[in-house]
């Protein structure tokens, strides 16, 4: 029997620019370490590059994915049965919730290389989070995916 397939599963990777970024810290680090010699110039080199990829890859590993009867967004496990209604957000109205009309109580996976997103209103009463602000390339596609985990 082969497991079932999650209907949405998207990981918000870090754009191609930042790699660029991370290769040109570990040329810096390796400059300010030329007059020590080429070992310490290689070490620099490799140490900042590998430094800096470690950072970019860990901002870049979170995930959203609907599995089951859950939405799970980065560390955060919320039942689909706690979920409203999911509003797709365009970049302007994207950019307006997560400034002047964000909530401080909401759980917000952003980032800032994204610009369209998903809004999703939690409906348990018990929870004190309003919303869930979730930064996406495929805003439709987990709206569609939440529509049809909440019907199931």
């Amino acid at each position: 029997m082969q497991p079932s397939t999650p209907p949405f599963d998207e990981r918000l990777t870090a754009p191609r620019s930042w790699w660029l970024i991370s290769f040109l810290l570990g040329i810096a680090c390796a400059l300010m370490l030329l007059p020590l010699g080429t070992l310490p110039l290689l070490a620099g080199l490799v140490g900042g590059t590998a430094a800096a990829a470690v950072v970019v890859s860990s901002y870049g590993s979170a995930r959203i994915r609907v599995v089951g009867d859950a939405l799970v967004a980065g560390d955060a496990r919320i039942p689909v049965s706690a979920l409203g209604e999911a509003e797709v957000l365009d970049a302007e109205e994207a950019r307006a919730w997560r400034s002047y009309k964000a909530d401080t109580r909401a759980f917000l996976l952003l980032r800032s290389y994204i610009p369209t997103a998903v809004r999703v209103e939690i409906t348990d009463p018990q929870d004190p989070t309003p919303y869930v602000y979730l930064s996406t390339r495929e805003p439709q596609a987990l709206a569609a995916a939440l529509k049809a985990a909440v019907g199931a």
